[in-house]
Parts: structure tokens; C-alpha cells; sequence
């Protein structure tokens, strides 16, 4: 199986949902250090809303649901079943 597009399409998704997600919030980012390190926080804040949450969000799902299609894909391509000729590997 050719698992490359559903790869790409995937990536495509990925990028497009998280990057609307992240391009149109609003908050804020804290970190702090202390000794000893369990006394160390990281806050991270994010508000998005409006379309860029709805289609982000939607964009994401998918994108992941494709990243699981795709991983199959690429697992089942490299199993060899029972009865299927080799595939021959031209030499150059």
C-alpha cells in the first residue's frame, strides 16, 4: 500500500489546524524555576475563538485520523502475505 499521500495529506491537515489554532490566540505562556526542581512550573494559556477554533480544531482531527490511516497503511505494506510475488528491486 502507498501510505506517501495519506502521509502528506495528513501533514497538510496537521499544520493548517494547529497553525489557526496558534495564529489566532489570545494568552500567555509562564514558566518558572525553583530549587528543588518539584517547586518548577510551566503554565501554558491559550484562548482561540471564533472559525479559526471550529475549522482548527476540525482541520487537527483530521490530520490525526490520517496520521493513524497513514501508519497503517505503511504496516500493512510491509507485510508480506501469503501467495504475493516479491517485488523485484531494479539495480541501476
Amino acid at each position: 500500500m502507498n501510505s506517501e499521500r495519506s502521509l502528506i495529506a495528513s501533514i497538510v491537515f496537521l499544520v493548517t489546524g494547529l497553525g489557526l489554532i496558534f495564529g489566532y490566540c489570545h494568552g500567555t505562556i509562564g514558566l518558572s524555576g525553583a530549587y528543588p526542581i518539584a517547586g518548577a512550573a510551566m503554565e501554558v494559556a491559550i484562548k482561540t475563538t471564533g472559525w479559526p477554533a471550529i475549522t482548527g480544531v476540525a482541520a487537527t482531527l483530521i490530520g490525526v485520523v490520517l496520521l493513524v490511516v497513514a501508519l497503517v497503511q505503511a504496516l500493512v505494506g510491509q507485510v508480506h502475505w501469503p501467495g504475493e510475488k516479491p517485488v523485484a528491486v531494479a539495480a541501476k
